[in-house]
């Protein structure tokens, strides 16, 4: 199975409550854009934030086009330390 993305759902001071890989077989499709979509309302609902990271480009590309925004994580540049982590 691949990866698709990293779903986190974030309490109120940004950290993790929640943090599950969405997988599939072959390339992403709607069926993942409305579990994406699943996960935005449960956040939602429990007053959390959805949180996108690793997202695969096929599923960011039908994400756009389904037109459903959620935050998704900047990936570090080449050289670039991730976010949270500081020497």
């Amino acid at each position: 199975m691949q990866r698709w993305c990293q779903v986190v759902i974030v309490g109120p001071v940004g950290e993790p409550v929640v943090r599950c890989d969405l997988r599939g077989h072959g390339a992403p499709d709607l069926r993942a854009v409305d579990d994406v979509a699943q996960f935005a309302l449960l956040a939602r609902r429990l007053g959390r934030a959805l949180v996108l990271c690793q997202v695969d480009p096929g599923l960011r590309e039908l994400l756009e086009l389904a037109g459903l925004r959620v935050e998704v994580q900047r990936e570090p540049e080449l050289g670039e330390e991730p976010l949270g982590v500081e020497e």
